[in-house]
């Protein structure tokens, strides 16, 4: 593979392919990435970002045929995009609460996080739950949520008898203090 320092993008010879590479700094980036849509009905609101410099673009219900969606009080309902993504390459899709609806409105993903796989091609659904003892009502077009391209890596998983010691060792949920 070739890797230029000054780009956040790495090109692999054999194939010529872009992935993300979020270890170089962003100040020298040189291309942006692309993020490919594919609006899976005509009337379907491609995501948008809400800033030049929000990290994440909003997601719009799409309900069909339906104007809105009610949901019920510590209920969930799954409210769909209409829009299917490629995420770059070396990237996932995460979906994230909009401060504004989980802060004013109770509305969250029930997930807390949504994790789309990059190789995921379906349509982007997001389950909202309510939190509040009120009912909530979603209409079409309404922002629901807000997707982030996150990097990440993978390995291979190897299985040992003993991990190393470390000061904290096993100690877990509040184990190192408040």
């Amino acid at each position: 593979m070739h890797a230029t320092g000054a780009e956040r993008w790495i090109i692999a010879k054999d194939t010529m392919e872009k992935y993300y590479a979020p270890n170089v700094s962003k100040k020298r980036r040189k291309t942006k990435m692309e993020i490919m849509v594919k609006k899976l009905f005509d009337d379907a609101i491609v995501p948008a970002k809400g800033s030049e410099y929000a990290a994440g673009y909003d997601l719009y219900a799409h309900l069909g045929e339906h104007e809105m969606v009610l949901i019920k009080p510590h209920e969930t309902a799954k409210i769909g995009t209409g829009i299917a993504v490629k995420p770059p390459k070396g990237t996932f899709g995460a979906v994230f609460a909009r401060s504004g609806l989980a802060t004013k409105q109770g509305l969250r993903p029930a997930n807390c996080v949504g994790v789309c796989d990059y190789d995921y091609r379906g349509e982007y659904i997001v389950a909202l739950h309510n939190d509040t003892e009120e009912d909530r009502t979603i209409a079409n077009g309404d922002r629901i949520a807000q997707l982030v391209f996150i990097p990440y890596e993978t390995g291979d998983l190897t299985v040992v008898e003993e991990l190393d010691e470390t000061e904290r060792g096993a100690g877990g949920f509040g184990s190192t203090g408040k």
